[in-house]
Formats: structure tokens, C-alpha cells, sequence
């Protein structure tokens, strides 16, 4: 009864907010929150932050892992990028379906599965609860609320490598989108190399 109160009252507060905003800010809104479909920032970490991810044979089966579960749960990767021990990634689904949470599960599910085969062990108290000495056991998840944030998200995702140390320059990590949208024209190549604008908004 008081979780039926409690919805009524978001549900008319939701309605409420919606009516003073403008026609497109209100369509927008309600396509992207209330029927799915929306865009969202994902940091997902290595266990102990191993630094396993950009190996080849990592960097290939977590391709197959992702391409494997797209096709049974499509959604679109809007950029990604791949670090020694976590990865950044913006993804948009489809209509009506708002569950990333068993979309990462099981793209880690059979990445861990591609591990083992090659002999990763596991730890005594990990292994009773089925897990592995590969990711951490939780995400971190950001909704993007609008196309600022989603270019925020997406700057973020790109000056990781140079945020990390790893590169002096965005264009010299292999492991990014970056290059994509270079070839399509929204960065250029040699976009970006100061990171006072980025602080610690995304933590995991």
C-alpha cells in the first residue's frame, strides 16, 4: 500500500515538473525515462584492479563476450574505452528495455568463463558464491540526462588514457572509440589535451 502511495506521488510530481517544460524538453523526457530506451555511462573495474584487460587474448574474448550477448540483448555502443583495469562505456538501448544490469552480467559472465578456460583461479571465498577472481562484483551507472551530459560522458570516456597516465595524447591510445569519431569528424586528431575540466565526477 505505501509502495502504491509512494509511486502515485513521483507519478503526479513526474506530471507536474513535465507540464512546465517546453513541448520538446517534455517528449524527450518522457521517451528517454518512462518507457526505456535511455542512455547510460558505465565504469566496470577489474577484481583487485588487475591490470588483464588489453592483453590480446583479453581484448578478444571480451569483443566476443560483448558481440555475443548484442545479439540476444541488442543495444548501441555510443563509445567505449579499454584500460589495463577497468573500461568506460556509453551504451543506448532499445525501446521498452531498461536492463543493463543482465546485459553486464552476462558480457562478464562469459568473458570470465573465456578466462578460466585459460586457467585463472579463483579464491576460497569467491568461489562459493560462483565468482572469480576477474571483476569486481558491482558497476557504477550514470543515467545521461540530456546531449550535454552525453558529450561530457563521451569527453570523459576519450581523456581517460591521458587522465590515467597512460598516453600524453588522446590519439596514441589504441584501446578507444576516439578513433571512430575522428574518422567521422567530431574530434580532431589532435583533440584535447588538457584535463582541468575533468575531475572525479565519475568515480567508481
Amino acid at each position: 500500500m505505501l509502495a502504491r502511495t509512494i509511486f502515485r506521488v513521483r507519478l503526479v510530481f513526474d506530471l507536474v515538473r513535465a507540464s512546465t517544460a517546453p513541448y520538446n524538453a517534455r517528449m524527450s523526457e518522457y521517451l528517454r525515462w518512462r518507457i526505456g530506451g535511455g542512455t547510460y555511462f558505465f565504469t566496470i573495474v577489474t577484481y583487485k584492479r588487475k591490470p588483464i584487460l588489453c592483453s590480446d587474448f583479453a581484448r578478444e574474448k571480451l569483443r566476443e563476450a560483448i558481440a555475443s550477448v548484442r545479439k540476444r540483448r541488442p543495444f548501441e555502443i555510443k563509445a567505449i574505452v579499454l584500460l589495463p583495469d577497468h573500461l568506460h562505456t556509453v551504451w543506448t538501448l532499445p525501446q521498452n528495455d531498461a536492463d543493463y544490469s543482465t546485459r553486464i552480467r552476462q558480457i562478464k559472465t562469459l568473458f570470465t568463463r573465456s578466462f578460466d578456460e585459460n586457467g585463472v583461479s579463483q579464491n576460497p571465498s569467491r568461489k562459493k558464491r560462483a565468482e572469480h577472481e576477474i571483476w569486481q562484483r558491482r558497476f557504477y551507472e550514470h543515467t545521461v540526462r540530456d546531449d550535454k551530459d552525453l558529450k561530457h560522458c563521451v569527453d570523459y570516456i576519450h581523456i581517460n588514457p591521458v587522465k590515467h597516465k597512460l598516453v600524453k595524447s588522446v590519439k596514441n591510445w589504441k584501446w578507444s572509440s576516439f578513433h571512430r569519431y575522428v574518422k567521422l569528424g567530431e574530434y580532431d586528431q589532435d583533440w584535447c589535451t588538457d584535463m582541468k575540466w575533468f575531475g572525479d565526477e565519475f568515480m567508481e
